[in-house]
């Protein structure tokens, strides 16, 4: 594959739930590397995007391309496999577990030792697990969690659990990772905290991100590029600064320049 073909690329993806037309014939590509934002007024056809890339609803017409192959209608643990991972607008941890038990859960993804090694405790099984729990502590430390591995997720405060989900959707070993509000519920300190920890994920992972989000300060300062949908539609593309000062965007969202 040649570097310059984007990581990702939706083509005129559409799709329509009876009489509605929930996304229109939306078109964005995503270069390796790339921290992009999706942002749009509530109901703007945002998360069914992400929905529509990770194979939860399969496009009506159009198609989604990642790494130059088609992936449109594909089964959502086809395209896990693939390399692209997600987090959720609600918190979906295993309150009772650890945060690194949590991190080794998605991690579940690349086990290779057959459930009979791992029920038998085969040397085999004993390594890779010995393996994962180190994979896992890296991604703890990366995103700033690593003196919390013992903890129950439940003890955590909120802003913890969502960077402990990050990590957990990292363990799956992503090429494209897709934070859906990811700053949604935190304070100004782990916002800011948060920002860097996307920054790092791209930098020291090489992953690329695509973030949906509703803070603007947080969005405007963290991608490189954004996408704005209203009903559905594509109304704007572009750098931070050109987005802030659409008209179209401002009448549609912003209100007033971001």
């Amino acid at each position: 594959m040649s570097e310059a073909q984007p990581i990702l690329r939706l083509d005129e993806a559409t799709i329509k739930f009876g009489g509605l037309t929930a996304v229109n014939k939306v078109s964005f590509e995503l270069n390796r590397g790339d921290i992009f934002g999706l942002i749009g007024p509530n109901g703007a056809g945002k998360t069914t995007c992400f929905n529509l890339i990770t194979g939860v609803y399969k496009p009506t017409s159009g198609e989604i391309y990642f790494q130059g192959q088609p992936i449109g209608g594909l089964a959502p643990n086809k395209i896990a496999t693939r390399g692209i991972c997600r987090t959720f607008q609600n918190i979906r941890l295993f309150s009772a577990l650890s945060s690194v038990e949590n991190v080794m859960i998605g991690a579940h993804l690349r086990h290779k030792v057959p459930l009979v090694g791992a029920l038998m405790l085969s040397a085999k099984s004993v390594a890779e697990t010995s393996a994962l729990r180190e994979h896992a502590m890296h991604l703890l430390e990366l995103v700033n969690l690593a003196d919390y591995a013992n903890h129950r997720s439940a003890d955590m405060s909120y802003g913890k659990q969502r960077r402990l989900e990050i990590a957990r959707a990292l363990a799956t070993d992503p090429e494209l990772i897709l934070l859906d509000e990811p700053a949604a519920g935190m304070n100004p300190q782990e916002k800011e905290e948060l920002l860097y920890t996307v920054r790092r994920i791209r930098d020291e992972l090489n992953k690329t991100v695509l973030v949906i989000e509703h803070d603007m300060r947080f969005v405007m300062g963290l991608c490189e590029r954004i996408v704005v949908l209203d009903h559905g539609e594509e109304i704007a593309q572009g750098p931070p600064d050109a987005i802030r000062n659409n008209p179209k965007v401002i009448e549609a969202y912003l209100g007033e320049p971001a």
